[in-house]
Order: C-alpha cells, then sequence, then structure tokens
C-alpha cells in the first residue's frame, strides 16, 4: 500500500473534520438517498480542479469508501483476503485492519472484490464480504464482535457476481437481502449480537440495497428483491406489501435502491423492467405511472431535489449509449438528456448535482430542469471507476479499481486552494 500526503491543506482538513456533523456512515450517505447534508460547499473550484489532499492504493472491489466521526472504512480485497481497513480520513494514515480469507471468482472474470458497501452505526462497522460473509467489528479498535456465514447458515446464492448488499441499520437490527432458502430471503439480525430477529421472502437477491423510510406515519423497510418491491415492518419483518418488479430477462440484475419523497417511490432497473413512481397509499403502492423509455436505471440510483429526477437512463456495458436525464417525478416527463457523460453516480449537494464518471471525471452541475448546466470539471481519478463516493465536510472520498482519493471541495466562505 502506498499513501501519498499533499499538506499543504492537512491543517484546514484537520479544523473540518472537528465535528461530525457532516458524516457519510453507510451506503448514499446518511438518509441513504445520495443527498449530502453537510456544511455548505465551495461555489467554486480552482483553476486546476478541486486539490487533493492524499491518496492510497486500494485492492479489488467495488464496495464505497464511508465516514464516521473521522475514521474512513474501506472494504477490499487484497490477495486471498477481504480486508477492512479504518484510515484517519484527514491524512489516510491506517488505524487498524480486520482481514479474513476469501475464494470468490467472479464468473466473468470480472472483479473479484465485495460489492457492498459498510455502514457505521454506534460504534460498530457492518461489513457483508462478496461469499456472504457479514461481520460486526469495533469502530475504535477494528476487534470483531461477531460475524455470521450467511452463505453456509442460509444458502445465500452467489447470484450473477456475487453477493452485494449493503447492511442497513435499523433500529435494533441489520437488515440483508440474502436470498437464502427457506424463507430466508431478507433476513434481519440483532445489531449487539448477529442473532436472527426475523426472515421472510422466498425470493431470489438483487442487487439493490435496502432503505428505510417513514411515510404516512409509518416506518418502513423497503427492499426491491430479484422479483418484487417489497415494504415491510422492520422491527418484526411483517410483509405490508409486494409490488412485482423485475426485468424480464434471466440474464439481468435489479441494482438501484428505491428513492422516497414523502409518500411517493421511484423504483428503476435496466434489462426491460424500467421505471416506476409509486404512492404507498393506505399501506399499498399505487402506481403514478411507469415506462422504460424514461429513467431506467442500470447500476447507479436516482437522486430527486425539487419534484425532479437526475439519473443516468440505460444500460452502461460496453456497445450502449447511456443518457444523463431529468425527469418530472409525478409525471414522467423527461425535461431533458445528455449523451455525453455516459455511466456514472450522482450525488446531490445542494442546488448542485455531483456526477462521478466511470471514466475518473467529477463535473459539478446545477441540479435545475432547464437544462445540463455545468460549472466545473476535474479529472480525479484514472478510468474504472465504479464505486460511489463519499462525502464529508467538503472532502469527497472515491475510488477507481486500484486508487482511493481524498478530494476538498472546499466549504462555502473558505479558502479551498
Amino acid at each position: 500500500m502506498v499513501i501519498k500526503f499533499f499538506p499543504i491543506m492537512t491543517g484546514c482538513l484537520l479544523l473540518a473534520r472537528a465535528g461530525a456533523a457532516g458524516d457519510w456512515p453507510q451506503f448514499l450517505g446518511p438518509t441513504r438517498n445520495a443527498v449530502y447534508a453537510g456544511p455548505e460547499l465551495a461555489t467554486t473550484w480552482p483553476k486546476e480542479g478541486p486539490p487533493a489532499i492524499w491518496q492510497k492504493q486500494v485492492g479489488h472491489g467495488f464496495s464505497a469508501p464511508v465516514v464516521a466521526g473521522g475514521k474512513l472504512i474501506l472494504f477490499h480485497r487484497l490477495e486471498n483476503k477481504e480486508v477492512v481497513e479504518s484510515l484517519d480520513a484527514a491524512t489516510g494514515k491506517g488505524n487498524w485492519r480486520f482481514d479474513y480469507p476469501t475464494a470468490y471468482e467472479d464468473d466473468f472474470g470480472f472483479d473479484p472484490g465485495p460489492r457492498a458497501t459498510p455502514s457505521v452505526a454506534d460504534g460498530r462497522v457492518y461489513t457483508f464480504g462478496a461469499e456472504g460473509m457479514l461481520h460486526c467489528l469495533d469502530l475504535a479498535s477494528g476487534k470483531k464482535i461477531w460475524s455470521v456465514d450467511t452463505k453456509r447458515e442460509f444458502q445465500a446464492a452467489k447470484g450473477f457476481f456475487g453477493i452485494a448488499c449493503s447492511p442497513l441499520v435499523e433500529g435494533e437490527a441489520v437488515l440483508l437481502n440474502i436470498g437464502g432458502a427457506d424463507g430466508a430471503g431478507i433476513v434481519a439480525f440483532d445489531k449487539l449480537t448477529g442473532k436472527v430477529l426475523w426472515k421472510t421472502s422466498r425470493d431470489a437477491a438483487s442487487y439493490s440495497a435496502p432503505v428505510a423510510a417513514t411515510i404516512n406515519g409509518q416506518r418502513y423497510a423497503l427492499f426491491l428483491t430479484r422479483g418484487a418491491f417489497v415494504g415491510l415492518e422492520p422491527a418484526t419483518g411483517k410483509v405490508d406489501f409486494e409490488y412485482p418488479f423485475r426485468p424480464s430477462i434471466s440474464s439481468s440484475v435489479t441494482a438501484a435502491t428505491p428513492v422516497v419523497m414523502d409518500d411517493l417511490v421511484f423504483i428503476s432497473a435496466s434489462y426491460g423492467a424500467g421505471a416506476a413512481v409509486l404512492r404507498v397509499k393506505d399501506g399499498q403502492p399505487q402506481k403514478l405511472w411507469s415506462a422504460d423509455d424514461v429513467l431506467s436505471n442500470h447500476y447507479a440510483t436516482s437522486v430527486c431535489r425539487d419534484g425532479f429526477l437526475y439519473g443516468v437512463d440505460g444500460r452502461t456495458d460496453p456497445g450502449f449509449q447511456p443518457t444523463l436525464r431529468c425527469v418530472e417525478l409525478k409525471t414522467g416527463k423527461v425535461r431533458w438528456k445528455d449523451d455525453s457523460v455516459g455511466a456514472a453516480t450522482i450525488t446531490l449537494a445542494g442546488n448542485q448535482l455531483l456526477i462521478l464518471t466511470e471514466r475518473g471525471e467529477l463535473i459539478r452541475a446545477a441540479a435545475t430542469p432547464d437544462g445540463f448546466k455545468t460549472n466545473a470539471r476535474a479529472q480525479i481519478l484514472p478510468t474504472q471507476v465504479r464505486a460511489y463516493p463519499a462525502l464529508a465536510d467538503g472532502f469527497l472520498y472515491a475510488r477507481s479499481k486500484d486508487k482511493l482519493v481524498c478530494v476538498n471541495l472546499g466549504l462555502a466562505g473558505k479558502n479551498a486552494q
């Protein structure tokens, strides 16, 4: 492992790290919708782009970095081990490392690392490996608190690209879509002990991460399984509704996370499944609209602001032409589209879209239905960027196939140089 430091910014960075208000502790951030709620970002970048603070060589995997309490958690594969590392978010220096053996091999010769993003809650780190190893570690020390081999205990299936559900910590439980046998499609584990609290669903697992939301006063855990959009009570596992939703072909994945806005939920997948907006009313989903030519997300989840969705439509595999789009949430009307971005993830920061392309370019654009209006671009990573970034207190942490970088986007009213 090689860490390179850019000391010019260290002092400012350490000052910004004093509080934890801007943590990014799980997949898609604190509210699990790719919305940044930390201090307001600077409105401009230096001419040469936002400065890199540090960078580090990393192993295989598409697991996104997360940040909590000044610590960055990295989950990747080095040789024949899945490795969890705690780094100082300000400097990139290592705090601790935990690892265990893995023999995962991708059937398509693709990346052999973990896909699921860690979750940090109440001083604990939860990781879910490509072979279904669930671990709970102490955030301060890296010591193992408990673990569950879901492949062995529930016969969790490998799927097309390994096991990949990012853990959702909700109440006293860790919730996972594991696609296990004998009614263990969705399983809740006690977050302190790893004991099974409940299990439900006979459906296979998708590649979508679940989200928790309160809709009309009721708390739901929302899952996209292999075959349905499922709403259940997170404390008990009682299934409140199932809405059929799956691609029409077997060789497919459903990967985007449901996006919740008040009582509306946007669900999306490629391979012919398309997109839909459902209104949850009287405990049941009612379709507002659905279509396969509006905003069919392949891997990356769309974001929503002021009644408009922003996301990538279409498959992002080689040979396909995905388009960046803005769509009216309630009607499905496409307001604009752009085919220059390609595959990308999108993070919403205030009224700005932070678009990280698979080519490693970071694009800042206005979140407006009036057109695709970029106001800054910078190459921050080499190509082959698949993982989501983390955005904490004005610092963006992003990884490519072999590099992790910390970039200072700057805070409003402060010098970003």
